[in-house]
């Protein structure tokens, strides 16, 4: 089943008519009998039709939130600074001063033994 398919059957389900959700949408009939035709939604629009009818589309359409999972992922990984190369951020030295309380932790564990 299409992205359309799965969400023509989760408003069938639901017994919301289609001039009801249109109306809560603000978008035309034939816009909602085009998107039950299309292979695939935007999640924008999965997520306004889903907030309409109460409905988590995240377990009928995992792959979709997957990518966007992804997507959000390579965003933060360019968004965060590497903390390695970067000794100018007050971040950088309290990873360092973390990792060496631990290293000094461990060493005292293995010379009490």
């Amino acid at each position: 089943m299409h992205d359309g398919e799965i969400i023509e059957l989760a408003v069938r389900r639901d017994k919301i008519s289609i001039s009801e959700l249109s109306r809560k949408l603000k978008v035309s009939r034939k816009s909602i009998y085009n998107w039950f035709k299309k292979e695939s939604l935007s999640l924008e629009v999965i997520n306004k039709i889903g907030d309409v009818l109460n409905h988590d589309f995240m377990k009928d359409l995992p792959g979709k939130y997957d990518e966007l999972n992804i997507e959000l992922g390579k965003m933060k990984n360019e968004n965060t600074p590497n903390l390695d190369y970067d000794p100018s951020l007050a971040l950088y030295w309290k990873t360092k001063y973390i990792n060496l309380l631990e290293d000094y932790t461990n060493l005292l564990i293995r010379n009490r033994s």
